[in-house]
């Protein structure tokens, strides 16, 4: 049996490495961390206290997502302290966002999309 010990990390396909870094930096306050030498473009994040890390790499590639917030669509999620507060965030930065602050989950959720269409979860214990 594999025996986990966490994510390390999750990798995101991006097509303007300065838009995302500008999105991911400024909008949703994670701060960028030491990336090795790779030959293609990319930027790497650190996400909370334990060493978790968002990777981003440049692609030209194909995306199936055309579309807007598809919350069934694959995504990852952050979970965030305040509610209100992120909601009136994204709000004052004209961030699209789908809201649901009772979901089934047991936590309430919020949806948005990245500059290239990857779907983003930010949620947070229902208080």
């Amino acid at each position: 049996m594999i025996k986990h010990e966490g994510i390390h990390h999750i990798s995101l396909i991006v097509t303007d490495l300065e838009r995302a870094k500008t999105f991911y930096e400024q909008i949703l306050g994670l701060c960028e961390i030491l990336r090795p030498p790779f030959d293609f473009p990319g930027a790497w994040y650190g996400i909370g206290e334990d060493g978790q890390q968002l990777h981003l790499i440049v692609h030209q590639g194909e995306t199936n997502r055309v579309g807007g917030i598809d919350t069934r669509d694959g995504h990852f999620a952050l979970r965030v302290k305040d509610y209100e507060e992120t909601i009136g965030w994204l709000q004052q930065h004209h961030i699209a966002h789908k809201a649901n602050p009772n979901s089934i989950t047991g936590f309430a959720q919020i949806f948005l999309l990245d500059p290239d269409h990857n779907v983003i979860e930010l949620n947070t214990v229902r208080g």
